[in-house]
């Protein structure tokens, strides 16, 4: 998650409420004191008194230099590190006036605090609109190497002189690579936390360059979100949140440090490389964009890692698709699939049909039911081990990288919201000192329950929504089986698709869009309740943070997503019965069954329709808002006005990405990465789908987060968090849920059984073991005698003349034989081969997994050595450091002790 729009959504439980009838409304009263804030000694900051903040001139108002791209106050020396955006209170009507001044004292001692804490603020007003004014932060050195201390901000101390080891791509990187006349490549130093006292051990070349853009922002956010702007005795109000939730401000961001425009086509093409890290600098955070193209400035190399493991399977899968089984031969044929008659599939409404009515569907089915598919899903289960693997090497780069390496809980700081909750007094374990916690044991264990009763009370909604589908699905069945002929056969325009649109069909297809609404829906209801539970439960740090929210939305978007297609592929079609006693469901609807195709097909439908929507609506919701938004802002600012649009100005007019935007990015690819692998023996596609919408996915957000998107508050974290042991569960229950789908779902454990077994002597009459024979094998006969009342057809078709039996897909014994309708031989081999299937192919990929787990180390060893060689360097360099500042200090009794031996008189020293 980004920090940048953390005054939008992590506040709401602290939000200022205000009065639209001008009365005031207090806060809540919360003291707060001074050290909760540090989380270092006291003797880094300074205190402050709220004389000071009086005898504080206000902030400096300047007009517009007329420089559209300038990065610095009106004096082009000092760097503008953050914006503040608010309305003029002076230029409002007069009868909300009252309102509009207590925001006025309110913005006026925040700002005043911030200049008593060291910084220095530029005010402008709007060039479009007067009522608007900026304004303008700048962080001057002291203050930076002051909270670049507090925060354990690591720092350049010594170039890298380790030789860069290559690798086996490397040519092809350098292809990928962007021009060096583009973007210039970054020196690579050693970095240690950084200090005051031992400063003369940085390369501190130039003050201006020394700490990085995205540096200088999160240091402003820091004191921005813990400056004060209202103080009443002990009681001290505080953070930059507040004031945005309050209407005090109307915005708080840090600039691009780039325009792209559109003469600036080679940057445009090239923003998902350095763009992207908006953040700038080697501190960026250290999360994925797009999980599966780690880093944007390799992503050409990435994506073709990717691809290479995708397309090749992808291409002898199609080669597949022109290979007819002989399943769909049989069923095809009119010799053998037009002389079986099935059993109707519901109640009454429907009739009896003839197998080769379903020979486009059987031929469809031999697309993903086949050895090929088995092949690729065991593949596919040994890919995502060696994707998470490498993703762990290639992580612990980026942790050395962007100095995150040795990023500790301690070196944290707690989060406003927490700071402000402090009220209750414990013995730090650790410390065994005294600090301030915001609650009890008692009380945490409370409102960890609470949130936990409540994410199972939203995920019984969901499996009750998912329930309200499966009962749709079975009514319309039954209407569709009553009525779609009918109406099919009256509109003779729909006469060239009658054969394709079948019942079972129309179900699945409405089903599945209906479910896709749903999942939406509630999907919006749900991150409410999500954000809401993780505020009440009040994390310490924004990792614990994330995490917990992590975890929550997770959970529920695995159920959301993903039950529809459980239900489908291991339940659907499973408890159906036979013809003469049919299974109901809740005592009225006759269990559905699966499409005459088989349940293959219609997983594969659901998946398409929920992996499609979800990418389109993502894409809407992403790209298409945010731009129509800033065109509609930007025509309608240009017929206003033809004026030079300063750079704050400019970014203000672009969208805020919001608290939640990253976490969604890493949601989206995190569902997608369970479609890939969840599901990949029913949908081989999905994972050439996926790589296709990555690969055009982080170009556009490259491009959405540039330039249509105020610029992110970037923030320290040593690794992806909460979202790792995620997709290590769902790469661990991906092998069962394939080995489930294709033993429990496909056809290829029957035909396998018949093959080897029921084609040949004993059971069978072949000589050699074959598929002929197939069909008839694995479908039971049914006595038409002994339907129901309630279930036997009312008509009947013209063809059906003088039949005594219809055939249904099950292995059971015919009538007339001693154990009639009961499960046959056939079925319990069938049964022993897939429950064998599945033990086997599990053990077989876990066992494999485990090997190369082992096998391939997280860290790699020259990274090993980086961080050794970083640790000898530090210390080496921090020690001499220490010698010297010892030395200065007794540089002064060095010489009283001189004087003294010069003189022969008594020793005064200095303390």
């Amino acid at each position: 998650m980004s920090a940048d729009g953390d005054a939008e959504v992590m506040m709401g439980s602290l939000a200022d409420e205000e009065d639209t009838a001008g009365d005031e409304v207090e806060f809540e009263d919360q003291q707060v004191p001074m050290e909760t804030f540090v989380g270092v000694s006291g003797e880094l900051l300074p205190t402050f008194s709220a004389a000071e903040h009086d005898a504080m001139p206000p902030v400096e108002m300047t007009e517009f230099n007329n420089q559209p791209d300038s990065l610095f106050f009106n004096d082009g020396q000092r760097r503008i590190d953050f914006v503040l955006v608010y309305e003029d209170e002076d230029k409002k009507e007069f009868e909300k006036r009252y309102t509009f001044q207590r925001r006025k004292r309110r913005r006026e001692f925040f700002e005043a605090d911030l200049m008593v804490r060291g910084l220095e603020l530029e005010a402008s007003r709007s060039v479009l609109d007067d009522k608007v004014v900026f304004v303008k932060v700048h962080m001057p050195w002291e203050v930076l190497c002051t909270y670049a201390e507090v925060l354990h901000i690591k720092l350049p101390i010594q170039p890298n002189d380790l030789s860069q080891s290559s690798s086996p791509f490397s040519w092809l990187t350098k292809l990928c690579e962007p021009s060096k006349d583009v973007i210039q490549p970054e020196v690579d130093y050693f970095t240690a936390p950084f200090e005051k006292d031992r400063i003369d051990s940085f390369c501190v070349k130039d003050r201006a360059q020394f700490f990085a853009p995205d540096m200088r922002s999160r240091m402003a956010y820091y004191v921005l979100s813990r400056a004060y702007y209202e103080v009443r005795g002990d009681v001290k109000k505080f953070g930059i949140n507040k004031l945005l939730d309050g209407g005090v401000y109307k915005a708080a961001f840090p600039l691009h440090d780039k325009v792209l425009r559109r003469k600036d086509r080679h940057l445009l093409c090239m923003a998902g490389l350095l763009h992207v890290h908006a953040g700038g600098g080697r501190h960026r955070r250290t999360r994925m964009f797009h999980l599966w193209i780690p880093d944007p400035a390799h992503q050409h190399l990435e994506v073709r890692r990717v691809g290479g493991k995708v397309m090749g399977p992808r291409m002898w899968q199609i080669k597949h698709l022109a290979i007819v089984s002989p399943n769909s031969k049989e069923v095809c044929d009119p010799l053998i699939g037009g002389r079986i008659v099935m059993c109707p599939q519901c109640d009454k409404e429907c009739t009896y049909w003839m197998l080769n009515s379903t020979c486009d569907s059987s031929k469809k089915l031999c697309i993903f039911d086949n050895f090929g598919t088995l092949v690729f899903a065991v593949f596919m289960s040994i890919w995502v081990t060696l994707f998470l693997e490498f993703w762990k090497r290639y992580q612990a780069e980026l942790e050395y990288e962007w100095d995150t390496v040795q990023f500790l809980e301690q070196e944290e700081q707690p989060r406003p919201e927490y700071e402000a909750k402090c009220c209750h007094e414990r013995i730090n374990p650790i410390t065994k000192e005294k600090e301030k916690v915001p609650y009890t044991s008692c009380e945490k264990c409370l409102r960890v329950s609470c949130g936990a009763g409540t994410v199972l009370f939203w995920v019984a909604l969901i499996i009750a929504s998912i329930v309200g589908i499966i009962v749709y699905r079975l009514a319309a069945f039954f209407t569709f089986s009553s009525n779609l002929r009918k109406e099919l056969k009256e509109l003779k325009e729909l006469q060239p698709i009658k054969e394709y649109v079948t019942p079972q069909m129309a179900t699945s297809v409405t089903a599945s869009v209906i479910s896709f609404v749903v999942i939406m829906v509630l999907n919006i209801l749900y991150e409410r309740v999500a954000i809401w539970i993780t505020d009440f439960e009040l994390p310490r740090t924004r990792t614990e943070y994330e995490n917990s929210l992590t975890l929550k939305m997770f959970l529920f978007q695995f159920v959301n997503y993903y039950s529809s297609c459980f239900y489908i592929a291991f339940f659907k079609g499973k408890l159906v019965g036979f013809p003469g006693k049919p299974v109901y469901w809740l005592g009225t609807y006759r269990n559905e069954e699966c499409d005459p195709g088989g349940c293959l097909i219609e997983l594969t439908t659901q998946l398409t329709v929920i992996m499609g929507g979800k990418a389109i609506w993502n894409n809407i919701q992403e790209v298409l808002f945010p731009w129509v938004k800033n065109l509609i802002s930007r025509c309608c600012k240009r017929v206003r006005s033809e004026k030079v649009i300063p750079r704050w100005e400019q970014d203000f007019q672009l969208q805020a990405y919001g608290a939640l935007g990253l976490f969604y990015e890493y949601l989206e690819m995190v569902i997608q990465f369970g479609f890939v692998t969840l599901f990949v023996a029913s949908f081989p596609l999905a994972p050439l789908l996926a790589f296709l919408n990555n690969v055009v996915e982080i170009r556009v957000d490259a491009w959405k987060i540039t330039t249509q998107f105020r610029r992110m508050v970037p923030e320290k974290a040593q690794d992806i968090g909460a979202w790792q042991p995620i997709l290590q569960a769902v790469a661990i229950l991906a092998v069962a849920t394939n080995a489930m789908i294709t033993a429990f779902t496909s056809d290829m454990i029957p035909r396998l059984v018949y093959y080897w077994s029921f084609s040949v002597f004993p059971y069978g009459d072949h000589p050699n073991h074959t598929m002929e024979g197939y069909i008839n094998g694995s479908l039971s006969v049914f006595d038409i005698r002994n339907f129901s009342t309630e279930s036997e057809p009312l008509t009947k078709p013209y063809w059906f003349q003088n039949i005594t039996t219809c055939r249904y897909r099950d292995f059971r014994y015919p009538p007339g034989h001693p154990w009639e309708y009961q499960h046959n031989i056939y079925y319990w081999h069938v049964i022993a081969a897939k429950l064998a299937f599945i033990i086997v192919l599990e053990h077989v990929v876990y066992l494999t997994k485990f090997i190369l787990c082992y096998m391939i180390p997280d860290v790699p060893l020259a990274v090993k050595e980086k961080i050794k060689r970083e640790k000898y360097l530090t210390q080496v360099i921090l020690h001499e450091a220490n010698l010297k500042l010892v030395s200065k200090h007794l540089k002064p009794i060095v010489n009283i002790l001189k004087e003294h031996e010069d003189k022969d008189s008594e020793i005064d020293l200095p303390f």
